[in-house]
């Protein structure tokens, strides 16, 4: 028993008649925003700490002078 066109097609139009089209683009945008912010924070999150470590790398070598 396979899901067919006309299956997946009922299950849209009620969704879109159940929400409407504004909540569900406004949604839509929101989970685009979501996954924009979280991978922003992924890609943050190295350059970071590599920049702490050389910080105190420097703090070090101007101790040691």
């Amino acid at each position: 028993m396979s899901i067919g066109f006309w299956q997946i097609a009922i299950v849209v139009v009620l969704v879109v008649l159940l929400f409407g089209r504004g909540k569900i683009s406004g949604l839509m945008g929101d989970v685009a925003k979501g996954i924009k912010s979280f991978k922003k924070g992924m890609s943050d999150n190295p350059d970071t700490s590599n920049q702490d470590n050389k910080n105190e790398d420097k703090k070090d070598n101007s101790n040691n002078n």
